[in-house]
């Protein structure tokens, strides 16, 4: 049961609608951006030596796995549990990887791109309250009332 103290609470810190929309659209561009170097990665598949195309090849579908997690949030930000929270994880992950090793080939690009869609992931975190997810009844009434 919702008490009057609940209702004003969560009216009080729900983000406002520019807020919600700017993270929303943060998370679209995000979205389309990756698919950028999923276009590259298949691209470049066709070239590779049998050593590298496994590993390429999931580097390369792994953008599209990363462009629909970014997708569902700009549609739903509230209504996915977890997914802010391992988008975040990985991308800083990745990022302080890359910095802790800028003289391998293409550390300096991974840390600006990682870096940035870090960065818009963690805006539209906030913008969006994106912890939220975590409330109870925040992805539907209770079905073991």
């Amino acid at each position: 049961m919702t008490t009057q103290t609940d209702v004003a609470t969560t009216a009080a810190t729900a983000p406002t609608r520019w807020q919600d929309r700017t993270g929303r659209i943060l998370m679209a561009i995000t979205a389309a951006a990756t698919l950028v170097p999923f276009v590259e990665g298949v691209t470049r598949l066709g070239g590779l030596s049998d050593d590298l195309i496994l590993t390429e090849y999931w580097r390369t579908c792994a953008y599209i796995v990363f462009a629909g997690m970014w997708a569902l949030l700009a549609v739903a930000p509230r209504k996915q549990r977890g997914m802010w929270e391992l988008l975040l994880f990985h991308k800083i992950a990745v990022t302080i990887q890359a910095a802790f090793i800028l003289d391998v080939p293409h550390a300096d690009r991974t840390l600006i791109a990682d870096g940035l869609v870090s960065l818009t992931t963690l805006v539209a975190y906030l913008l969006c309250r994106g912890w939220y997810t975590w409330r109870r009844d925040a992805l539907g009434p209770d079905d073991n009332r």
